[in-house]
């Protein structure tokens, strides 16, 4: 049998900083405040977290029926750029930092695959990352990874949340390791407090999707509700303030990975709002950006132009307000109505 001390070694080599191992077990708990939180509508128009995949995400053997045990491991993406919440240039978007560098899909996966490969031969597994239906918070707590916080991200007491999580589930019969740590959020609730949208439940612990920036900017591929979007800010793919604000990103080591380094922090509106579709996919073509689809793109950069209140917004809104797709029309339109309240001196309409 192998080791958990083991495990971390061959991860770390794989190029994991997080390495644990949990039962290929269901987790009670956890799959009922799941379920609850489908049944509620809290996913919106996600359709892979609630349609009959949800059912799947509550037993791991549903994915691999000779289970044993997972492996979570959790890769390291931060950079020692400014947060989001530093930023006070109304000129640029606001990328999310997982989305910076290479789609950490294919880098996460490469590295799960080489992981099982160095178990030996004599195994069945199946590789997952986030896209499979497995509650990989709750099993990445279970082997000793992190602590869901009250932002709903793991976080790992030395090294904070920034971390893309991914498993091998096994038939090996691997050896445990220590137990879930305790929850160490405390009484803190920043990321409660400083979420623009108010998408964190008041006591934390849960996310209304339908109110969440990343929902709005990545997943939602139709109009965004006008009541939201001055709370999107200038935030063009995804969102991190929950994770810029909380204490225990403070210290968060910085990535080694290359893949990671960074190719879209913080770019310019203007030049977003010129790129033609050729563009946004040539640029965009190894990022995680690409999954907004240039139109709903468009619309986000229209939505951030907007709320930066610049004048000098105006010329390329003017452009984007006459594109042929009506989804990034409507949105231009909206955003030249806020540059026209902040140029009267009103708030935006």
């Amino acid at each position: 049998m192998w080791t958990a001390a083991e495990i971390k070694r061959l991860a770390l080599e794989c190029g994991f900083e997080l390495a644990g191992v949990a039962r290929a077990e269901p987790l009670e708990e956890d799959s009922r405040r799941y379920l609850d939180w489908v049944s509620r509508g809290m996913g919106g128009r996600m359709s892979y977290l609630t349609d009959r995949r949800a059912g799947l995400r509550t037993d791991p053997k549903l994915l691999l029926s000779g289970a044993r045990t997972i492996i979570c491991t959790g890769k390291l993406y931060n950079g020692p750029q400014p947060r989001s919440t530093e930023i006070q240039n109304a000129e640029l978007g606001w990328v999310s930092r997982y989305a910076w560098g290479e789609d950490y899909h294919g880098v996460v996966r490469r590295g799960l695959e080489k992981l099982a490969a160095m178990l030996g031969p004599s195994h069945e597994y199946k590789i997952c990352v986030d896209t499979a239906p497995l509650l990989e918070r709750s099993y990445a707590r279970a082997a000793g990874l992190g602590w869901i916080g009250k932002n709903t991200c793991l976080i790992n007491q030395d090294m904070g949340s920034w971390f893309f999580l991914g498993e091998i589930l096994t038939s090996l019969e691997l050896e445990l390791d220590g137990a879930p740590p305790p929850d160490r959020c405390g009484t803190c609730t920043r990321c409660i407090d400083a979420c623009p949208t108010q998408a964190i439940a008041p006591a934390g612990y849960e996310i209304d999707a339908r109110r969440c920036i990343p929902y709005f900017t990545i997943e939602l591929h139709g109009s965004v509700p006008e009541e939201m979007r001055s709370g999107i800010g200038q935030h063009v793919f995804g969102c991190d303030i929950c994770q810029d604000v909380c204490p225990w990103n403070r210290r968060a080591p910085v990535a080694e990975e290359p893949s990671f380094d960074p190719a879209h922090f913080a770019p310019p509106l203007e030049e977003l709002a010129r790129l033609s579709e050729e563009e946004f996919r040539e640029i965009f073509r190894t990022s995680p950006i690409q999954r907004a689809k240039y139109s709903g793109f468009l619309r986000n950069v229209a939505i951030a132009m907007g709320n930066s209140k610049l004048e000098k917004f105006r010329e390329p809104l003017e452009k984007l307000a006459q594109f042929p797709i009506e989804l990034v029309r409507e949105h231009a339109h909206w955003a030249l109505a806020q540059l026209q309240g902040s140029q009267r001196g009103e708030p935006g309409v």
